[in-house]
């Protein structure tokens, strides 16, 4: 069952309650999960129960994504404020410096929230912001069309899709490399959060200036790419690997860009294994 936890973010027009939503559960060492654009905390079930043996899990809805409100008025989707939302959330639920692991745009949060020493190990999965302008103009223009199809299908429709392993190929492909291991009821779950986000649009807007360029020193940081991303593909894990040198980059054999559907146990044993 998910829970919420409200909590207040400084402004310069002054202090902001943000409300995120969040699942936890297990034992061990706090480890924090967050999703990419257009998906919610769902997209970790494959691996939470393996993780949860060893680890303090908590996935969370990033603010105007899944479950939780979009920010109030006077805080951007940039990456400064995102950090300090995440610092504060970290804060409201005594987190001290949990471990992180990210995909996609969480990827790329969890890095910066490396960088900025607020956690004690990073693993990002295909993370945005080591792609060159072209490549970046091509995963939006992809995001954008993903979330309009999926807008103008009408749910009876995405419930007959997701029945049939064809369905589902046709509705999630772009994100899986297996999209036929995706139950039906999660593949419709998830095609009504990328519709229902109410921070997609000012996240791609923020996102479009994004570059990381930054190290991440004195932490464990893992980075991992899916062999079959088709949204980033993975060159883009060398040129992390040479602006974070001492980096793990890993490779994902036969997984997509949401790789946590398409070998849970590869996926758990990286980040376990990051967050010794």
């Amino acid at each position: 069952m998910s829970a919420t936890v409200s909590f207040k973010v400084p402004t310069p027009h002054g202090p902001k309650d943000v409300t995120v939503s969040y699942t936890r559960v297990g034992r061990g060492e706090p480890l924090v999960l967050l999703h990419g654009i257009g998906h919610h905390l769902q997209a970790w079930d494959p691996v939470v129960d393996i993780l949860a043996t060893e680890r303090d899990v908590i996935a969370v809805d990033l603010p105007g994504f899944g479950s939780s409100p979009a920010l109030p008025g006077g805080l951007d989707y940039d990456l400064p404020t995102t950090n300090s939302v995440l610092a504060a959330l970290f804060e409201a639920l005594e987190l001290d410096r949990p471990h992180v692991a990210g995909n996609s745009l969480g990827g790329l949060l969890a890095l910066e929230l490396g960088r900025e020493k607020l956690v004690r190990s990073v693993t990002a999965f295909s993370p945005a912001g080591f792609w060159t302008e072209a490549e970046r103009r091509y995963a939006f223009t992809v995001l954008l069309t993903m979330r309009g199809i999926a807008q103008r299908l009408p749910l009876p429709l995405v419930e007959r899709l997701s029945r049939t392993a064809a369905g589902r190929t046709a509705l999630t492909s772009t994100i899986y490399a297996r999209p036929a291991r995706r139950s039906p009821e999660a593949v419709v779950a998830e095609t009504l959060a990328l519709v229902a986000a109410t921070g997609f649009q000012a996240t791609l807007r923020a996102g479009s200036t994004v570059q990381f360029t930054d190290d991440v020193p004195g932490l464990p940081v893992t980075v991992a790419w899916g062999t079959r991303d088709r949204l980033l593909v993975r060159r883009q894990g060398v040129r992390a690997k040479t602006i974070i040198p001492r980096a793990r980059l890993v490779r994902l054999p036969g997984c997509g860009h949401c790789p946590m559907n398409d070998d849970p146990a590869l996926v758990a044993r990286v980040i376990l294994d990051t967050s010794r």
